[in-house]
């Protein structure tokens, strides 16, 4: 048996949801670093979550290319383009842009441009602490939900009530009554529930980890230049 939990960016920095089988329960709360994790007692063994790890000199990540094909042209534009390793050093969106239209010759999209303070902050970590590196995995909750659902795409947007009833209704049947009190148990101001919902997701994804029943996308991942898996 092993503790895992899920992890997702919210607004107040990060929600964690936390499943110990030697208690039988579920735990969810707000952390405001990524580093947190490490401070977690006892340590989780498998840490799902929804962030880009590993990341590309240049060109795109397969991983992305292949779960966007697999999610198909409905869902498949909610895996956002991973941005390329040397522009995590920019400060301002102008110097990403000029930084990638150096290697590419395209700006990025603001889209990527706001994930990247969370990438750059996860990267930091786990490059700092290699026993929470170790424990760490890239997760799309959308590409959960695409295998909970027996291999098919969720058919309404997450943002919407009827996507957050169907994505509710699958954790539901994996995770039991627990679902609904844990989707409402953080403050609406720090956290919204689609990213309580997408952490319980990556919570799917660390158990099935810990249990090695896990699928790899590609099947045979990719390490980038600092050894990171993408």
């Amino acid at each position: 048996m092993a503790i895992v939990c899920g992890v997702d960016g919210c607004r107040a920095g990060w929600v964690v949801v936390c499943f110990d089988p030697f208690q039988g329960r579920f735990s969810c709360r707000i952390l405001t670093s990524f580093r947190d994790l490490s401070q977690l007692t006892p340590l989780p063994d498998v840490i799902g979550v929804d962030i880009p790890i590993g990341l590309t000199e240049s060109g795109p990540r397969e991983c992305d290319r292949v779960a966007r094909q697999l999610l198909g042209p409905g869902r498949g534009s909610s895996v956002f383009p991973a941005p390329l390793r040397p522009i995590l050093e920019a400060r301002t969106y102008d110097e990403a842009c000029r930084a990638r239209a150096r290697i590419e010759g395209k700006r990025i999209s603001l889209q990527t441009w706001g994930i990247i303070p969370k990438i750059r902050e996860v990267d930091a970590a786990l490059r700092a602490d290699p026993v929470l590196g170790s424990r760490v995995r890239e997760v799309h909750p959308e590409v959960c939900f695409f295998h909970m659902a027996g291999m098919k795409p969720m058919r309404h947007s997450k943002k919407t009530k009827p996507g957050h009833e169907e994505r509710r209704y699958l954790l539901t049947e994996a995770f039991g009554p627990d679902v609904e009190e844990l989707t409402t148990s953080v403050p609406r101001a720090q956290c919204g529930r689609d990213d309580v919902i997408d952490a319980l997701a990556a919570l799917w994804t660390a158990r099935r980890i810990s249990l090695g029943q896990e699928r790899t996308l590609p099947t045979s991942p990719c390490h980038d230049r600092l050894g990171q898996v993408m």
